[in-house]
């Protein structure tokens, strides 16, 4: 009888996607012989190299732990960075929301940061204007976001709270077949929106926090929820959309010069055409690219964010 036991609880491989991550911890959806189940995983060692959307091949150690054996080649990966370490934001998405709000206000630098970072990545990345209810704000918050939709990033309103049916058929057609991460400051309302999308979230996070052992209140963990795209169409595609926890700082150290001067999009007609072909675009004579903010065909705000990048590109310490 204890024989048989050990037999049934013996060490299996499998694969599975990472669902949330805390830390070193991570919850996995798993398919273990062919069987679908959540476990409870760790890395060997001290690496923590793993993302929420990550593939990942593993080892069960109980019938719901296991251990992260190996990452499978992925198609993107987000992260943040400071001159320090590396905070890895998800994996294999193909598409990043920056939810920004009338009110309460929203920071330039952080959004022209996620979207560098998602040029870099080779995301598509989108704006999403929630709490448009608060009319009084409205208008001077679209000629704040104006900047954007004329480098070609589309900024889509919505309001959660107040307009919900209305919000879900905005964002739904966007969702469908992507794999879609969600940033923004605190307050912006990412929250609505993903329980608009998902209605069982906080069930979810229940649940992936109790698996964690995060507390049931918190919200410092990265998950993934895996959606019913159009739940009954002929035409339903897989999807997925990833909530990621607020932040009021997004550092790019891990980008190099060459990465940075691509990221930019407006940069893109003026690159090869200064006068030295390792112009740094700073303060280099017959630069093209300062020539164009001068005229005002670049954005002397983002201008000025390249250079702080530049800089803190410098600065790396790990």
């Amino acid at each position: 009888m204890v024989n048989h036991a050990r037999q049934e609880h013996k060490d299996q491989a499998g694969s599975g996607l990472v669902i949330a991550a805390h830390g070193r911890h991570y919850l996995v959806q798993a398919k273990i012989d062919g069987q679908s189940l959540k476990l409870q995983c760790v890395t060997r060692g001290k690496k923590s190299d793993v993302a929420v959307g990550d593939r990942v091949q593993l080892k069960t150690t109980s019938p719901n732990q296991g251990v992260i054996e190996a990452i499978d080649e992925r198609n993107s990966l987000l992260y943040r960075s400071d001159q320090y370490k590396s905070k890895l934001l998800a994996a294999n998405v193909t598409q990043l929301f920056i939810v920004v709000a009338t009110e309460p206000g929203f920071a330039d630098d952080l959004i022209s940061r996620a979207l560098v970072a998602a040029e870099a990545a080779g995301v598509k990345a989108h704006i999403v204007l929630n709490k448009t209810d608060i009319v009084e704000a409205l208008e001077k918050t679209r000629q704040r976001l104006q900047m954007y939709a004329n480098l070609g990033y589309p900024v889509h309103e919505v309001s959660a709270r107040a307009f919900p049916e209305e919000t879900c058929a905005t964002l739904w057609p966007l969702l469908k077949g992507q794999s879609t991460i969600l940033i923004g400051q605190s307050g912006m309302g990412k929250s609505s929106i993903i329980n608009l999308i998902v209605p069982d979230a906080d069930i979810a996070v229940r649940e992936i926090s109790a698996a964690l052992d995060t507390g049931k209140h918190t919200t410092t963990f990265t998950r993934l929820y895996e959606l019913d795209a159009d739940a009954g169409t002929p035409d339903a595609q897989p999807a997925s959309i990833i909530d990621s926890p607020g932040f009021q700082e997004f550092g790019l150290y891990q980008l190099s010069e060459g990465m940075l001067e691509r990221a930019f999009v407006e940069f893109t007609p003026y690159l090869g055409k200064c006068k030295f072909y390792n112009c740094h675009h700073l303060i280099e004579p017959s630069c093209a690219v300062l020539e164009a903010v001068k005229d005002n065909k670049i954005a002397s705000m983002r201008h000025q964010l390249y250079v702080q990048l530049l800089h803190e590109s410098s600065q790396k310490l790990y």
